[in-house]
């Protein structure tokens, strides 16, 4: 029979766009997904979608389907809001502190997203981004952390991997390189955000232990360090999602660290009484399928 999870999965495939992405969405593995997709497939007699075709084309079996998936579970997931908040209530706060600099661009749509979900639930951002935000949870200053870290003092939420690139300007003299090393760097300026060294994992993965040396500039905002790399004041290295519009037109050229790339994991942290909280893990949820529909290049953690 048709199930609600199959409606979920056929949604998640349109958002996510594969196969890979949407078996990571779903928390399932890749094989599970398959098998269940063929499973309805085999039900309809029909293929759901195309193959080969990026993004994922869906038949007209597929396409009545998501239709369906369109008019039935907005209202599901509404229902399942309405009896959380009868049973928890439907009022609170999440004040939302940021270890990630780059993590603002796509935080802001979340945040609107959410507010339509939990209007009686005051989310908020508090200000200036942290280097070690799991104090402000300590302090009782903040709800939710959004970092790379995580500690066992906290309720922890897996979000997504993704890739650090190195920014150059264009014609710089490593553009030529595939692939970057450690001894690339050797007398080069790395353009960063004022955070300790050892929160950028450049620095404390790559060019520390080779005891590389080089000079280091720092500004605020991402854009106005795009324009230094741009200018030829030196390098950067930053998520393959806050760089990409501008590699795509040109503006900076960008390589990956290493054979394995520079990879880094982002988490939510909340004390624990926040951790079944029925807002909180919708956050979470939000934050998990819009980023797999936006940005790309990034693998969700399960």
């Amino acid at each position: 029979m048709l199930e609600i999870r199959h409606l979920r999965t056929l949604s998640a495939l349109r958002s996510a766009g594969s196969l890979v992405r949407a078996a990571q969405l779903l928390n399932l593995t890749q094989s599970a997904l398959s098998h269940q997709i063929k499973l309805l497939e085999d039900r309809y007699g029909s293929p759901l979608f195309e193959r080969k075709s990026v993004p994922i084309g869906f038949t007209a079996t597929g396409a009545r389907l998501l239709r369906l998936a369109d008019t039935l579970l907005p209202e599901i997931e509404q229902a399942e809001r309405d009896v959380a908040r009868l049973s928890q209530g439907d009022q609170g706060q999440l004040r939302v502190a940021l270890e990630c600099h780059t993590c603002f661009d796509w935080l802001m749509p979340v945040m609107d997203e959410f507010r339509k979900r939990w209007p009686d639930v005051e989310i908020d951002l508090v200000s200036g981004f942290h280097s070690e935000p799991a104090d402000l949870l300590r302090a009782g200053s903040a709800d939710l952390v959004i970092g790379s870290d995580y500690s066992a003092d906290f309720a922890t939420f897996p979000l997504f991997r993704f890739e650090i690139l190195v920014v150059m300007a264009q014609k710089h003299r490593l553009q030529a390189q595939r692939r970057l090393h450690a001894a690339d760097f050797e007398g080069e300026t790395l353009i960063t955000y004022p955070v300790p060294e050892t929160r950028i994992d450049l620095i404390r993965e790559v060019l520390r232990p080779a005891n590389v040396a080089f000079e280091r500039r720092t500004a605020e905002l991402t854009v106005a360090i795009l324009q230094l790399v741009a200018s030829r004041r030196g390098l950067a290295a930053l998520p393959n999602w806050a760089i990409k519009n501008y590699v795509d037109y040109d503006y900076v050229s960008a390589r990956p660290v290493g054979e394995q790339g520079l990879w880094s994991d982002l988490f939510v942290s909340v004390p624990e009484p926040l951790r079944d909280k029925a807002y909180v893990v919708d956050f979470v949820n939000v934050i998990r399928e819009q980023c797999a529909a936006t940005l790309d290049g990034i693998k969700l953690l399960s």
